[in-house]
């Protein structure tokens, strides 16, 4: 189950014929987002087991899970803004029931990202699956 928004980065993907182009899609996605302030870069907020410096904030409201979040490395800037993508919105229910190692490997990530970014990748979506539980036991 994917949400549109990460349909369309899909769809995207499947236009896009070159991994190089895909690699500037997600650095320019990345680009877009809004910068995290650093009263938001706290350790709470710090996904331990990326290689980069990474923070996600997480938003409970109505039932659905959100977040914003950063890096200090553009390409991990990007991969978060395909996780929000992938999340943002859903109720805690449809966030824990996502398959993100299937949905994400519709883009070709797992082929095309180093071990260490794979792993990094894996504690994001580690958090944000932790953040839906939590929310979903309060």
């Amino acid at each position: 189950m994917a949400s549109a928004a990460f349909e369309d980065i899909a769809d995207t993907f499947d236009f896009l014929d070159d991994w190089e182009d895909r690699y500037r899609h997600v650095i320019d996605m990345g680009k877009a987002m809004e910068p995290l302030p650093e009263s938001q870069r706290v350790p709470a907020t710090k996904v331990e087991g990326c290689a980069s410096q990474v923070w996600l904030v997480p938003a409970v409201e109505d039932g659905r899970v959100s977040f914003r979040g950063d890096s200090d490395a553009m390409i991990v800037r990007g991969l978060i803004a395909v996780l929000i993508a992938l999340y943002d919105g859903l109720t805690f229910d449809e966030a824990l029931a996502v398959d993100a190692p299937a949905e994400l490997g519709r883009l070709g990530l797992n082929e095309h990202l180093s071990a260490q970014r794979s792993n990094g990748l894996r504690a994001m979506v580690q958090r944000v699956r932790d953040i839906a539980a939590a929310a979903q036991d309060a």
